[in-house]
């Protein structure tokens, strides 16, 4: 079968190959004939090492598909069914688990140390214990959330990663207020999925912050108030907030500078909302002074902050209903053999999602 693979960590380039074969079927798996799959940043982030990933691997980690079948033990879905693919799936028994902090649940990475496919050369990881940049892919069966024959292979998709976090932080994490100040820095999909989150929760402010400027102009359509560059972030805060700082700011973008950015930009008691997946070795650097003195909540974000098969029904709802626009997210369509197409539109920030049609 074909699948896109990335031979050596830092590589720029994928290689669509025809002779990749899925492997690890058996009892509580699930094999799943992929439909559609978004190109992430984080596939971008595992590519060139920002984060750990063993290679030669597939991307991809935002997929949709059909379930081809299903191994001994699986009642949760059967051949046929359509169904997205959940990267971090919650075993529902450890310590994380039971708190109800689904989404710090640790089962899921232990996928990624074990191939997901060979082909005649050795073994091939999947990313995130997934690898959806393929025809076919073995998954657990807590991987396999099953979709409303209503929702699109790509809205889908969608959900399965970009949507649910972005959405996820603003309504879970931050739990942003009514009326209150929003900034986001990043305006990819993840962060307009952010800002879409802020608008429903009813910030009456959001500042979109993008160097792009087409991602600039996106934001408003999604729902931002205003939409600057990053060296006018400083002058828009001055201006929406009388000098004191937005109520939340979120970091989508996932380096310590544009989070040192944001928490300067966040009010005294305000909210710094960290979305970004950044790197081991890339450190924030904070006084002890300015955190007593000034109060400011410092946020992470793990895949939206909350209990992610909650999250999927969450956005479904809100598309059928009309609150969130998720097919707009998709500016940009290809087919696997185009992979590195969607990989150029993602590094130049023309793309807010490229949906890969397999």
């Amino acid at each position: 079968m074909r699948a896109a693979v990335l031979h050596e960590i830092g590589q720029d380039k994928l290689e669509v190959l025809e002779d990749v074969e899925a492997v690890g079927f058996g009892p509580g798996k699930v094999k799943i004939r992929v439909r559609a799959t978004g190109l992430c940043h984080s596939d971008v982030s595992a590519m060139n090492g920002v984060l750990p990933q063993p290679a030669p691997f597939v991307p991809g980690h935002e997929g949709a598909g059909e379930v081809v079948d299903v191994g001994d033990g699986v009642t949760s879905v059967k051949p046929g069914d359509r169904v997205l693919l959940c990267w971090l799936p919650a075993c529902r028994h450890c310590p994380a688990c039971k708190r109800g902090q689904t989404q710090l649940c640790l089962a899921g990475f232990v996928n990624a140390g074990t191939p997901n496919f060979k082909r005649p050369g050795g073994d091939v990881f999947g990313f995130a214990g997934t690898g959806t940049f393929t025809e076919e892919v073995v998954v657990d069966a807590g991987c396999a959330v099953p979709i409303p024959d209503d929702v699109p292979f790509d809205i889908a998709a969608l959900i399965g990663c970009g949507v649910t976090t972005g959405l996820g932080a603003a309504i879970n994490t931050a739990d942003v207020s009514a009326g209150s100040s929003v900034a986001v820095i990043g305006c990819g999909g993840v962060g307009i999925s952010a800002i879409q989150g802020a608008r429903l929760k009813g910030a009456a402010q959001i500042v979109a912050v993008d160097p792009v400027a087409s991602r600039r102009e996106a934001a408003l359509r999604f729902g931002a108030t205003e939409a600057v560059s990053p060296d006018e972030l400083a002058d828009a805060g001055r201006r929406i907030t009388a000098g004191e700082g937005f109520d939340y700011v979120f970091e989508v973008v996932g380096k310590s500078a544009t989070a040192r950015t944001a928490y300067e930009a966040t009010r005294r008691g305000g909210t710094l909302c960290v979305v970004g997946a950044g790197a081991l070795d890339d450190f924030l650097q904070l006084s002890m002074f300015e955190l007593f003195f000034d109060e400011k909540r410092i946020l992470p974000s793990m895949y939206g902050g909350g209990d992610v098969l909650t999250s999927y029904e969450r956005a479904i709802a809100l598309w059928r209903a009309g609150r969130i626009d998720l097919a707009g997210l998709i500016t940009h369509r290809v087919q696997l053999a185009g992979i590195n197409d969607a990989l150029d539109q993602m590094r130049t920030g023309e793309a807010l999602r490229t949906c890969i049609e397999i």
